[in-house]
C-alpha cells in the first residue's frame, strides 16, 4: 500500500513538472511571437531631433528592422532593458538591423545626455513630445517597446517590461530571416487602430 501510494505521489509530481514547463515553454512563445503580416499596421512617421542635433525619422530606417523603444531616464524597466537593445545593436547592426530610443523625459537633454554617456549608449536616441505620443496612442506606460518590420508595419508591441532578451531576441532574428514583401514600404501614417487590435 505504502509503495503503491509512493508511486502515485511520484507520478503526480512528474505530471505536474511537466505541466510546468508545458506552460512556460507556452508563455515563452507567445512572448516571442510577431503578429501576422495580414494584422501588422503602418508604424506612424515622426520628426525628431537625436542628441547632435539632427533630425531622424523613421522612415529614415526604410529596409531595416527597428527596435523603436520609447523609455525614460527615471523609468526602472526601462534600465533592465537598455543593455539588452545595447548588445542588439551591436550584434545586428549589418544584417539591417537598428535600435531607435525615444526619450520621453520631461526634463529633455540635460538630464538624456549625461544617461546616454552613463551607460554607453551605441544607438541613436531622439528626444520624444507630445505629438509623437500621441500618434502612438498616449504612451501611458514606459518602455513601450515596438517592432517595426522591413516594410515599416509594427510587427511587436512590448508595454512595460513583458518579456525577457531572449523573447526580443527570437522576434528580432524572426523579422531579419522573414523575407520583404517586393521592397515595399507603407506609408507610415496616423493608425491609433493598431491599438485596439491584439499585441
Amino acid at each position: 500500500m505504502t509503495n503503491r501510494v509512493s508511486r502515485l505521489a511520484a507520478v503526480a509530481v512528474i505530471a505536474l513538472s511537466f505541466l510546468s514547463l508545458a506552460c512556460y515553454t507556452v508563455q515563452t512563445f507567445a512572448n516571442a511571437a510577431v503578429k501576422p503580416e495580414k494584422d501588422r499596421r503602418a508604424a506612424p512617421d515622426f520628426a525628431l531631433k537625436d542628441a547632435n542635433g539632427n533630425s531622424v525619422r523613421l522612415s529614415d530606417y526604410k529596409g531595416k528592422v527597428v527596435l523603436l523603444d520609447f523609455w525614460a531616464t527615471w523609468c526602472g524597466p526601462c534600465k533592465v532593458e537598455i543593455p539588452w537593445f545595447i548588445q542588439f545593436e551591436q550584434q545586428y547592426k549589418d544584417k539591417g538591423f537598428a535600435v531607435l530610443g525615444v526619450s520621453m523625459d520631461e526634463d529633455g537633454w540635460n538630464v538624456v545626455k549625461p544617461f546616454i554617456e552613463e551607460h554607453k549608449m551605441n544607438y541613436r536616441v531622439a528626444l520624444g513630445n507630445d505629438q509623437v505620443s500621441e500618434l502612438y496612442g498616449g504612451l501611458d506606460s514606459l518602455p513601450t517597446t515596438l517592432l517595426v518590420d522591413r516594410s515599416g508595419r509594427i510587427a511587436k508591441i512590448h508595454i512595460g517590461l513583458e518579456t525577457g532578451r531572449d523573447g526580443f531576441e527570437n522576434e528580432i532574428t524572426n523579422l531579419l530571416a522573414a523575407p520583404t514583401m517586393g521592397g515595399v514600404r507603407p506609408t507610415p501614417g496616423f493608425l491609433p487602430a493598431w491599438l485596439a487590435g491584439p499585441r
